[in-house]
Parts: structure tokens; sequence; C-alpha cells
């Protein structure tokens, strides 16, 4: 069940974090003011987030017992979000050359789960 848990929290937690950013890219103006104002807008929304991902790696350390696994996973969960808002906020499509990389690694993790 800590599998489970892990994953929402480190998925819901990066997708939020992700969406501000790809928001404040593409509607916010880059003057120092309106970003600030918009900063200071959304920090109940990264308190969420961080708490998720904080939890998130906690039951996920909790589900497989080995740190580093636990944040690689989640590096590859924050990958596959950055490429989900590329595409919803900038109607960005991965080339071959992103799929192979996310390939390699996705590889790497089932590599180093192997016992």
């Amino acid at each position: 069940m800590n599998y489970i848990y892990s994953l929402a929290c480190l998925f819901s937690g990066l997708f939020l974090v992700n969406l501000i950013f790809s928001y404040q890219s593409k509607h916010i103006d880059p003057a120092f003011w309106e970003t600030l104002k918009f900063q200071l807008l959304v920090l109940p929304l990264f308190l969420t987030a961080n708490m998720l991902i904080g939890y998130g790696i906690k039951f996920g350390f909790k589900a497989v017992d080995n740190l580093t696994y636990v944040l690689v996973t989640s590096k590859g969960i924050e990958i596959l979000i950055s490429l989900m808002m590329g595409y919803m906020f900038l109607k960005e499509i991965p080339t071959w050359k992103t799929l192979l990389g996310f390939s390699i690694i996705i590889v790497g993790l089932i590599i180093s789960k192997i016992k």
C-alpha cells in the first residue's frame, strides 16, 4: 500500500510544482514585482506540494527501503510530468531523442532494482 501512497503523493506534488512554474512562464510577466506577487500568491500551493513530495518520499522509502531508488524514481516521474507540461502549455511534442533519454532512465531504474 505504501507504493500507491508514495506514487500518488509524488505525482500530485511534482505535478503541482511543475504546473505552477509552467503557468508562470506562459502567463506571468517576467517583471520583478509581477513575479513576486505571483510567487506570494501561490506560496500555500508550494507548501502543499512540498508536503506531498516529502510524504511521497517517506512512503516510498518505507516501501522499498532504498532512498536512492525512491529519489531516482521521483526524478523519472518529474521528467514525465515536464513532458506533459511542455505539451499542455507550449504544445511541444517530444522528439525521438527525448523519448530515448526517458527510456534510458527507465532501463537504469530496472537494472538498479535487480538484485
